[in-house]
């Protein structure tokens, strides 16, 4: 095991991970997911928001690219599976520096655009519906976050 590794049986057990580092985010705070089809980003999304106080339903802006949800802290939702140029101005940066959170489900495919500091969180399948949640901080305040959680 990493040493910021989180084993979730069920769905239900991600959504409740990612509600207790919703409680630790602040505005301007970035989570890069990255993981296959299937292997969790949008229910780990759905938790995050809903540790955010969001009761809207939250599901995945593939086709729309980026959804806006208000709760505690606003949360940016992109997919950016579709965006065919990792250089396209879609305004990222905007939503980087925003009053809320950001999270970005396939974020390697914009890279060069996300800051330096972010949480990139990476959903593994496991065997029998198990999920392997691997955080990867970059930045003390995203480190500092990693060892509250465990």
């Amino acid at each position: 095991m990493t040493p910021f590794e989180f084993v979730a049986a069920t769905p239900e057990q991600t959504q409740e991970f990612a509600k207790r580092l919703a409680g630790l985010l602040q505005p301007g705070d970035v989570i890069a997911l990255e993981g296959d089809l299937g292997a969790g980003k949008t229910t780990f999304t759905k938790g995050l928001a809903q540790g955010l106080g969001i009761t809207k339903n939250v599901n995945s802006p593939t086709f729309t690219i980026i959804k806006e949800y208000q709760g505690k802290l606003p949360l940016y939702h992109m997919d950016v599976y579709r965006v065919e140029d990792s250089f396209e101005d879609l305004g990222f940066e905007e939503y980087f520096e925003g009053n809320g959170v950001t999270v970005v489900e396939w974020a390697h495919l914009i890279e060069t655009q996300l800051p330096e500091n972010l949480l990139t969180i990476h959903l593994y399948h496991g065997d029998n519906g198990i999920r392997r949640i691997v955080l990867d901080p970059k930045g003390p305040r995203f480190d500092q976050i990693c060892k509250e959680l465990f």
